[in-house]
């Protein structure tokens, strides 16, 4: 080989080097910086400088095997061989700037964001609302889009386990958090900072900065979608949303009991008390299908309906947007971390759950009161 088509074999390589996605920031290596030094010997041997972020990335191992497969498969390469090396502290600091856009650090989805946010609450615990957000995001993303999950329940977090993904850690770059990610989604939760079966008993204070800090240092990249996984009820966390996110739209999710139709409204109260739009309410538990149809109301009926319309106003609809029964394969996917919306797609739990992923991601996304960056000549 000479010195030519040694030179064309490195352009090959770099151009096949794109191809490599890293799997925390979800972009190619090459527009990361992440490729350093190439050569390329006559006889077709080829050598790759790689850098990680970190000492100790917890992909290092899934980048060496995806650069040695693209490497491999160029034409008039014969072997290959791969550097993996650390980035300096200055070229951590270009590739954090870069991946803000060379913007400080701040809130991602600011008022000109043309992410759709959407908080997911309830007026009371153990009505589903996590397992419904999980399941939502993982058929959003199903669909091509780019979703991350918040799971802003410091207290009772559960996504990582709905999800799959205990023990899961975030890797920090610097001040940058890049989070973990399940079922093509990026996601952040309390349950990744603390140790399993230990409780967080915190204050206000703590409870708005940590949740800022998910919205600030925690790295989503561009998403069409995020999803927020509140506490229930009327508390610290939720009035935080409401102020570090005005422009979220809240879905109210509850159980077709009474009781529980009726404090879900407090929490869509407080949602609209802050300036958030809430655009649809979702009963879960709705019945227990039997194997001759009939279905078993355990928890009584029409209380998403009710909340819906005690909800609408003339300017401002609510529609209940769907009814989820009672399923055993919803319960066990989320016990077992294997979202049934993927895991069993025709259960009655993961039809219902896919019309409201229909209806969110054909609603776009809203420029009202957003900056567009024109100015009129």
């Amino acid at each position: 080989m000479n010195g030519t088509e040694v030179n064309r074999t490195e352009q090959r390589i770099r151009a096949a080097l794109a191809s490599v996605i890293d799997p925390e920031i979800r972009r190619p290596i090459t527009e990361l910086d992440m490729v350093g030094r190439l050569s390329m010997t006559d006889a077709g041997a080829a050598t790759a400088e790689i850098k990680l972020t970190i000492v100790g990335c917890p992909a290092a191992r899934a980048i060496e095997r995806d650069v040695l497969q693209a490497i491999a498969a160029v034409p008039g390469v014969s072997a290959v061989e791969v550097e993996m090396i650390t980035m300096t502290k200055a070229e951590r600091d270009a590739l954090t700037l870069k991946l803000r856009k060379g913007r400080p650090k701040t809130l991602q989805f600011g008022p000109d964001s043309l992410t759709s946010i959407y908080a997911v609450t309830s007026g009371k615990g153990g009505v589903g609302k996590s397992t419904v957000t999980a399941n939502l995001g993982v058929a959003l993303a199903a669909r091509g889009l780019r979703v991350g999950i918040v799971d802003a329940d410091v207290f009772g977090f559960s996504i990582p386990g709905i999800l799959g993904i205990q023990g899961a850690k975030p890797t920090r770059v610097d001040d940058m958090i890049l989070p973990p990610v399940a079922f093509e989604m990026k996601v952040i939760s309390m349950g990744m900072f603390v140790e399993a079966n230990t409780a967080v008993s915190w204050r206000g204070p703590m409870l708005h900065r940590t949740v800022q800090q998910f919205l600030t240092d925690v790295y989503f990249g561009d998403l069409d979608i995020l999803l927020l996984d509140l506490p229930p009820g009327t508390g610290d966390v939720a009035i935080s949303i409401g102020q570090l996110l005005p422009q979220a739209e809240v879905l109210v999710v509850t159980t077709p009991q009474a009781a529980a139709a009726d404090v879900a409204e407090r929490s869509a109260l407080v949602a609209r008390q802050t300036g958030q739009k809430v655009i649809g309410v979702i009963e879960n538990m709705a019945g227990l299908v039997q194997p001759d149809g009939s279905v078993i109301e355990l928890f009584g009926s029409g209380g998403g309906a009710d909340a819906a319309a005690r909800l609408s106003t003339d300017e401002q609809p609510v529609p209940l947007l769907a009814s989820i029964p009672l399923s055993i394969g919803l319960r066990a996917g989320g016990d077992s971390g294997a979202p049934i919306v993927l895991s069993d797609p025709d259960d009655p739990a993961a039809v219902a759950i896919e019309s409201v992923a229909d209806y969110l991601a054909t609603r776009g996304r809203g420029l009202a009161g957003r900056k567009l960056g024109l100015s009129p000549r």
